[in-house]
């Protein structure tokens, strides 16, 4: 399970601690965004030392692994960044590195995957470049026959009924938030956010894409 905050508003941040080390106690494994700001994936100096610190913090919190991306200006991947990060994730702990959809933002991502590859990155989290997995189809192929030993997870606009078609270009995982929203119980008042009701996970979703995932095999 990825773990973040603020999904709708901002495509996702790093959550808070308390929130990691409770969604740790599940026993469920969690991986958490590492992402410090809205936005692209071009960081700086100082960004980048916030979020390997948030990376010790969050192993050290009971997460299994860590979602983490970087870019250079021109397209290409931050090497140095990522490098810093995965090397901080492995001095925490035994866990799991995942190169986030900074991917899809990648001027080419086959030799981004590449790239990652060799840096030491477990798996990729992308929608082979479109704004949906299920429209980048052609791409998630490429990738998968790439053949890097990273696993290829897809990800982005994932629903039930569009997991078949990933799973027969090969994908190793496919990724969703099967979220719904609820009403809010309480006014936001001024100062306390648009309101508009709040996003939960729907269990129903994901029992259908659990299925239909496991349908194909």
């Amino acid at each position: 399970m990825e773990l973040c905050a603020a999904l709708g508003a901002t495509g996702g941040l790093t959550p808070s601690i308390g929130a990691v080390r409770t969604a740790s106690a599940t026993g469920i494994d969690v991986h958490v965004l590492i992402r410090c700001r809205p936005g692209g994936f071009v960081y700086s100096r100082d960004e980048i030392e916030v979020m390997a610190f948030d990376v010790a913090a969050v192993v050290a919190a009971g997460a299994r692994g860590v979602v983490v991306g970087a870019l250079r200006a021109d397209g290409s991947v931050d090497e140095a960044a990522v490098a810093g990060l995965v090397g901080q994730a492995r001095a925490a702990g035994e866990v799991d590195v995942t190169f986030h959809r900074a991917l899809d933002a990648a001027a080419d991502p086959v030799a981004a995957l590449r790239t990652v590859a060799a840096l030491g990155v477990d798996r990729v989290l992308t929608s082979g470049g479109a704004a949906a997995a299920g429209e980048g189809l052609d791409m998630l192929a490429r990738l998968v026959a790439e053949d890097t030993g990273v696993q290829v997870m897809a990800g982005g606009g994932v629903r039930p009924e569009t997991i078949p078609a990933l799973v027969d270009v090969g994908v190793d995982a496919v990724h969703l938030s099967a979220k719904t929203v609820i009403p809010d119980p309480g006014a936001t008042g001024p100062g306390g956010g648009a309101g508009g009701g709040i996003e939960v996970t729907d269990p129903d979703i994901v029992a259908a894409a659990r299925t239909s995932a496991h349908s194909n095999k």
